[in-house]
């Protein structure tokens, strides 16, 4: 090899791949760059501990601050029970209809071209550009009494508004695009060479996807339920529009906190929230298994 074509050759693989990435994070060793360094892992080790870290702990501390019966006697309380079970109702729901969603949404635009197509994916993601107060006011607008819709759900006694089906409702839209945006990336970097040659090779379309699409998106498709699952527990806005705030009835944990919280029985409030602080751990521990299972 000539000295011009090894030079290439080197520059070339220097600039590629992971050489390219330690180039980038491994800067020259010197002390402005050291102390450049340091001074930035502080900065956000202090913010994330000032942000992130102590409110936590913060709740913790006053949810146990009267004793740990009065903490049990929060938590156990009959409306902490039921603000629980709707929580819990309306997020399995919730998550159940997004995946089903996200995964034939993805599927049908990264492997079908048609007009509109474009379109449609804009259309998935409006829950991101509305403000959920927004969305639970065009909920009631749409389907309470003085709603358009109103008249035809009175006559066969169907109620959304200011009941349970309406936080569930509410609670699908804003957690509407988290399992589609996550998977569709994916699929659209697979392409669908693999598909088609196994349908040249006689599988048929479930065998397909189960055997080949499946198993490209698994971790995907599981970190996009993580997430979509995090953002139905902790939803405020929306259903705190269509909820009603009806006590024991509509009332989901955030909202039950609030509630608590103007109350001035801040002990019991602490301690409600606690249950949302575990909750979002035991999701964030999720997410990270995943993140470490895709790499």
């Amino acid at each position: 090899m000539s000295k011009k074509k090894q030079r290439s050759y080197s520059q070339d693989i220097v600039g590629d791949s992971i050489h390219s990435i330690q180039k980038v994070i491994e800067p020259p060793a010197d002390t402005s760059s050291r102390i450049l360094k340091y001074l930035l892992i502080g900065i956000s080790i202090l913010f994330l501990f000032l942000m992130l870290v102590l409110p936590l702990v913060v709740v913790v501390v006053n949810a146990l601050r009267d004793g740990f019966h009065t903490y049990v006697e929060a938590v156990l309380d009959e409306y902490s029970i039921k603000a629980l079970q709707l929580t819990l109702l309306a997020t399995v729901i919730a998550v159940t209809v997004n995946t089903i969603f996200g995964v034939f949404a993805s599927y049908l635009l990264s492997k079908f071209y048609f007009r509109g197509r474009q379109f449609l994916a804009t259309l998935i993601d409006i829950p991101f550009s509305i403000s959920p107060v927004i969305a639970g006011l065009i909920f009631i607008l749409t389907f309470g009494n003085v709603g358009w819709m109103g008249e035809f759900f009175y006559e066969h006694n169907i109620k959304i508004v200011f009941a349970a089906p309406g936080v569930i409702l509410a609670t699908i839209f804003v957690t509407f695009p988290f399992v589609f945006r996550e998977l569709f990336p994916v699929l659209n970097a697979q392409g669908k060479d693999e598909e088609e040659a196994a349908a040249l090779m006689g599988a048929k379309g479930f065998t397909i996807f189960r055997k080949i699409t499946f198993p490209h998106i698994k971790w995907a498709l599981l970190y996009g339920v993580i997430l979509c699952t995090a953002r139905a527990m902790g939803e405020f806005g929306a259903v705190s529009v269509i909820s009603g705030h009806l006590r024991g009835k509509t009332n989901t944990l955030p909202l039950h906190v609030e509630i608590l919280y103007n109350e001035f029985n801040t002990t019991a409030a602490f301690a409600v929230s606690s249950i949302l602080v575990l909750l979002a751990v035991l999701i964030l521990i999720a997410r990270n298994f995943v993140e470490w299972k895709k790499k």
